[in-house]
């Protein structure tokens, strides 16, 4: 049998093959590769689908440099994926250039969480961890990274919190296409009239920042409300039975995290990977611990320690400081049950890791057999 044939409305406006985009995910912590890395990108984008960047971890920098080697290694279409949240607490300016230390940063918190680190890491007797933070990071510098975006000409910019409304009329003018993620439906009505070109619809079930609906309520919903933006669905979508349903729903396409985490080519660390093959469908939960958003990830004893703390999150992303200072004391001393890793419900079906490329193409096949085949011949319509 040939190559299979699935295609929608989303292929012809990205130039791909198959309508599923991997999700943009970014570091579980401050110094930790990117979720969705180089490689990653590259795999899916030359597998027939588009492979978007997670930017949210590097330096200004080091995205344009990231950019120009995904450029480098593939001629097929990819994104990059920004974090634009409406309010950001700045870190505090140390007057270094660049990098500096952690433990520099920690200094300026409250002193309720600066003793919850010190009380952790003395009673399990974790080892000091030295993390450099990149003071230039695109979070920090939202629009000289999108600048860069648009003078390299990024076929495709997604923008993983906040409302990209503000840069719609020069990303076009670069050629670069903006997609948003909503939560809920407001604000998916809220990015249609900011001139979006395509719309998330990212239910509740979804790894990483996520909102209160789910998926089946949502998106039905969304693409009422954002028409005639085309919608993509995300949250709890791992396998080709999810692509069909989101494609019966109505949607152009898929935006998938989890699954493509857990690739060859993904870049979350080794003992996250294998958390979410070991995870069930109930081993996920929503938390503000890790960055003062809520957001999904694999349950860990770090996350209770948290809770018994009785402290409240601090704002996005001085809550980032706290998380990443313990993460990296964890990982450093094999604690694997104090890290959980950022994940969605649909981890409860990844049973293995294996290559992106082997990945959608199984996605594809599955979605094409539920298509042709399987529907037709358990459901009758007159």
């Amino acid at each position: 049998m040939g190559k299979r044939v699935l295609r929608t409305k989303l292929c012809d406006m990205l130039g791909i093959e198959y309508p599923i985009l991997s999700a943009g995910m970014g570091p579980n912590l401050l110094g930790e590769e990117t979720g969705a890395p180089v490689d990653l990108v590259v795999a899916v984008s030359e597998a027939g689908g588009l492979g978007v960047l997670g930017a949210s971890g590097y330096s200004v920098d080091e995205m344009r440099d990231a950019i120009r080697e995904i450029k480098s290694r593939t001629d097929k279409p990819f994104g990059v994926d920004l974090l634009l949240p409406k309010n950001i607490t700045e870190l505090p300016d140390t007057g270094a250039p660049g990098e500096v230390p952690l433990d520099e940063l920690l200094k300026n918190l409250p002193q309720s969480h600066q003793d919850f680190i010190a009380k952790v890491k003395k009673d399990l007797g974790l080892p000091d961890v030295e993390i450099m933070v990149k003071m230039n990071s695109t979070t920090m510098m939202p629009h000289e990274a999108i600048r860069v975006c648009l003078e390299e000409k990024v076929p495709l910019f997604a923008a993983g919190l906040g409302n990209p409304g503000f840069m719609v009329e020069d990303a076009h003018a670069a050629g670069t296409k903006v997609l948003a993620i909503t939560g809920n439906i407001k604000n998916a009505r809220r990015m249609a009239d900011a001139g979006i070109d395509l719309l998330v619809a990212q239910g509740h079930e979804a790894g990483g920042h996520t909102g209160r609906i789910g998926t089946m309520a949502l998106v039905p919903g969304c693409i009422d409300a954002a028409y005639p933006v085309p919608v993509l669905a995300a949250g709890g979508i791992g396998d080709g039975r999810g692509l069909a349903a989101a494609l019966a729903m109505g949607c152009v396409g898929v935006w998938v995290g989890t699954r493509f985490l857990a690739t060859d080519e993904g870049g979350a660390p080794a003992v996250i990977k294998q958390h979410i093959v070991e995870a069930s469908d109930e081993d996920t939960r929503v938390s503000t611990m890790f960055t003062g958003k809520t957001l999904r990830s694999i349950k860990s004893r770090f996350m209770d320690l948290w809770d018994e703390s009785g402290l409240q999150p601090l704002p996005f992303p001085l809550q980032m400081l706290i998380a990443s200072a313990l993460l990296a004391a964890f990982i450093k001393d094999n604690r694997d049950e104090y890290i959980g890793g950022f994940a969605g419900q649909v981890a409860g079906i990844v049973k293995e890791i294996k290559p992106a490329g082997q990945v959608l193409e199984e996605m594809v096949e599955e979605a094409a057999d539920i298509l042709t085949r399987r529907l037709p011949e358990s459901v009758t319509v007159e």
